[in-house]
């Protein structure tokens, strides 16, 4: 028998890639949200889904920033993002990139100085060397040729990928997605979402999106975190395939059951990602 202190050491899990620990959110008064935690695997396409008023977008909004929760704390890799002082939370800044609903891009720049916005605020580029590396994450999103256009002279899904190509400027090790596929046509979003399989294969990207689009949810995602408005917090995180059909909590099973049968909304599809 081997001496237990002879064996080996375990080595240490590696920190999440985000982690909620016991966070509130909400813009004034009683939170929307209360009391959240879950984490995101490194390379996790992690879906933040429920109905309208839940809070998917509120939540959104205080993980990266915009707003700073009431109670609780955010971590990137294992680092917090609240308790940063400024030049940690700069440095945090650029691990991750954001593709807002709208695409946000600014309408009186090319889509070329759009993506070299991030790169000229963060990095030490020469102008050269930043439209170089924005024309090539034009291309990488399927938009090489596009660098001199305006996003008033694309289309609505041409503009989402010029939106994640500006996101994805820094190489950030997270991409946090709004709602993707508001407002795209079918074809479109499925096209959109075979671009999220490519970022995170190819690049090993975490990509954690809020969305309410089951064909999303059950073709890529990987696990689900779903809010609901009554219980101000998650009622489920798992796999979507597994929740749909075995959730004791029929909120669950309505959400993810609609119109969800073997060979559709991504049930045996071919893009979902084995589990």
């Amino acid at each position: 028998m081997v001496a237990a202190q002879n064996l080996p050491a375990e080595a240490p899990a590696a920190p999440a890639a985000v982690e909620a620990q016991g966070i509130d959110c909400g813009y004034g008064g009683e939170p929307l949200i209360k009391d959240l935690s879950f984490a995101v695997k490194r390379g996790e396409i992690f879906f933040v889904i429920g109905g309208s008023g839940c809070g998917k977008s509120t939540l959104l909004r205080h993980l990266i920033g915009l707003n700073r929760p009431t109670a609780g704390d955010v971590r990137f890799f294992g680092r917090s993002f609240l308790d940063a002082d400024a030049t940690r939370r700069r440095d945090l800044l650029k691990t991750f990139g954001v593709l807002y609903q709208g695409g946000a891009l600014w309408s009186s720049l090319t889509l070329m100085e759009n993506i070299c916005l991030p790169l000229e605020e963060y990095t030490t580029l020469n102008p050269r060397e930043r439209q170089e590396l924005a024309a090539f994450k034009l291309s990488q999103v399927g938009l090489a040729g596009y660098e001199s256009y305006y996003p008033a002279e694309i289309s609505g899904g041409m503009k989402k990928r010029a939106g994640l190509a500006r996101a994805l400027a820094l190489d950030p090790a997270i991409v946090f997605f709004d709602e993707p596929s508001a407002g795209l046509d079918p074809i479109t979003s499925r096209k959109l979402d075979e671009l999220i399989l490519q970022i995170r294969d190819l690049l090993g990207t975490t990509c954690v999106v809020v969305s309410h689009e089951l064909d999303s949810i059950f073709g890529i995602a990987d696990r689900v975190l779903m809010l609901d408005k009554t219980a101000r917090g998650r009622i489920a995180l798992g796999d979507p395939r597994a929740l749909a059909v075995e959730s004791e909590d029929p909120r669950v099973r309505e959400f993810l059951g609609r119109n969800a049968r073997p060979g559709e909304n991504g049930f045996d599809s071919p893009g979902a990602r084995p589990q």
